[in-house]
């Protein structure tokens, strides 16, 4: 243990070292002087704003640029980090109204220049840098159109520099989704200065190494991230639109990636229309991007019921979709949460039974809350989760010891189904191995669920927990008998109960909304492990 704790300290020690020399040389003269090398090629291809329409959610009222001026702002300490990084990524600029003066966007857009010129660790930042190169090359009509020389030159030498800096920075980021926005602006700069060499192909290069290493043989992001299968969808989409609308050639192993990306993404949206909770995932509206995909003619289908680790069945009004899947490998798994078997139901577009969410800030405490099992409609053992994490150097809390499915089995027949699966999370510390059956009867609108704990060797007894969670406004009421509970949503009154076992009402923290979060109710059945193997049974019925 000492021996372990030292290793850790000195491999913490040489990160520190290693990281203040390489942010000395990025602020020094000669790494200055080597991503100032470019070329003196001009802007030519100019990409359709409305291009973006997928990432960027428009204002339906357009502001002009002379209502925030933003000349001082650059030089002002006192802005959020949020807000900063919004007001240097320039995607306000897609909020501007095309009326808006040039002459003014471009002053602004030459002062920060001015204050910004060599590198900056608070905005040149991957993500926010990436951000700034596609948003300043997208609204040329504003940020470039009927400039002067002068002007054209230091924003030309300006972008190449930051893309640079970008191409030397990008392979060190721990984030994948900065390295796909990072990509993208790298395959912009390629294709908008007609730089085959230097940035086009090494983007596209760079593009078929991040899907190689990101995603499984299915398209599926090996994260189990359902928000960042949706991200990366869009950002290739964008891309394959760029080099279409520039009438370049589309690789192969893109149209490959969007075509599985786009079948997972009709299995875990189009065909449910629901922010599932698994996973860091929050709640969205994909309304306009379904729109978006439709004006440029991409069209997904995709007919299993199981997929990238996930069973989701549905009829005219009910939706049960269940986590079947382990653990990521460790490098996938920032915002992993350990929500194993853990299952929703929705009944008329209305949550019975959710999970609590994402809280997707790593540097907040919540963040770890919401990666809990107890934050799942699951079994949750002596309160603790079936992964087990660790912070890593960046702070964000990954998988040190993940779990494995051992088994599954999905049903589904006009009037049953069942879904089943048992994993290993706890096997190790306990000795038990969960496994979870749910069936459903449609005829009676009724689900039975069967929770298993079986003892193998080593085994070690605790208390268990298994929890249901609601959304904040669903109501709860305990009978007075103590054996069921009664939920109230706003379009159907259903029962709760479990007859060999205490059942009870909690508050708890909802986190489905990004970034915030508050109260509300989960049911929870309790009890011990036996030294034996142990079934508790529960029911959920239409009232």
């Amino acid at each position: 243990m000492v021996l372990k704790s030292s290793l850790a300290y000195i491999n913490g020690f040489f990160y520190y070292i290693t990281n203040q020399t390489r942010k000395i040389y990025l602020n020094s003269g000669l790494y200055n002087k080597k991503i100032s090398i470019i070329d003196h090629k001009s802007l030519e291809y100019k990409p359709s704003s409305n291009l973006l329409d997928c990432l960027i959610k428009y204002d339906k009222k357009k502001s002009k640029i002379e209502d925030f001026y933003l000349n001082s702002i650059w030089k002002n300490n006192e802005i959020n980090e949020r807000d900063y990084k919004k007001l240097h990524s320039f995607f306000w600029l897609f909020s501007l109204d095309l009326k808006s003066s040039k002459k003014v966007t471009q002053s602004i857009i030459l002062n920060w220049i001015d204050s910004n010129e060599n590198y900056n660790f608070k905005n040149w930042e991957i993500d926010t840098l990436s951000k700034r190169i596609i948003s300043w090359i997208s609204n040329s009509k504003l940020t470039y159109e009927d400039s002067d020389e002068n002007y054209k030159k230091k924003f030309n030498n300006n972008i190449k520099k930051q893309v640079n800096h970008l191409i030397n920075e990008i392979n060190r980021s721990a984030w994948d989704d900065n390295k796909i926005i990072g990509c993208a602006a790298i395959i912009l700069t390629g294709l908008s200065y007609h730089d085959k060499e230097k940035y086009l192909n090494y983007g596209l290069g760079l593009l078929k190494k991040i899907i190689n290493f990101s995603f499984d043989s299915e398209g599926f992001p090996k994260s189990r991230n359902l928000r960042q299968l949706i991200f990366c969808l869009k950002y290739f989409i964008l891309i394959r639109e760029w080099l279409k609308e520039s009438q370049n050639e589309i690789p192969e192993y893109l149209d490959e990636i969007i075509f599985y990306l786009g079948q997972s993404y009709y299995f875990t949206w189009q065909n449910t229309k629901q922010s599932l909770l698994f996973n860091g995932n929050n709640e969205t509206d994909n309304s306009d991007f379904d729109k978006y995909l439709k004006f440029h003619g991409y069209k997904f289908k995709y007919e299993s019921n199981e997929h990238g680790g996930y069973a989701i069945l549905k009829n005219k009004n009910i939706l049960l979709a269940v986590d079947l899947g382990s653990s990521p490998e460790k490098k996938f798994s920032g915002n992993y949460q350990s929500g194993s078997l853990s299952f929703e139901i929705i009944f008329n577009g209305k949550k019975l039974i959710s999970n609590s969410g994402y809280f997707q800030n790593f540097k907040h405490q919540l963040n770890s809350i919401s990666k809990s099992t107890a934050a799942h409609s699951t079994l949750v053992l002596d309160n603790h989760s079936s992964s087990k994490t660790k912070k890593n150097s960046y702070g964000a809390f990954t998988i040190e010891k993940g779990l494995k499915i051992i088994k599954k089995s999905v049903i589904a027949e006009k009037n049953y189904w069942s879904i089943s699966g048992s994993h290993d999370g706890y096997l190790k510390k306990y000795g038990m191995i969960h496994e979870r059956k749910i069936e459903f009867f449609p005829e009676a609108n009724k689900f039975i669920g069967e929770d298993k704990l079986l003892k193998k060797r080593k085994f070690k007894s605790s208390n268990f927990e298994i929890r249901f969670h609601f959304e904040p406004g669903v109501k709860i009421t305990k009978t007075q008998e103590g054996r069921s509970i009664l939920i109230e949503l706003s379009n159907s009154g259903w029962r709760f109960a479990c007859k060999d076992h205490i059942i009870d009402v909690e508050t708890g923290l909802y986190f489905g909304k990004k970034n915030s979060f508050i109260e509300n109710q989960n049911i929870f059945i309790s009890g011990m492990t036996r030294n034996e193997d142990q079934i508790i049974k529960w029911e959920i019925i239409k009232i």
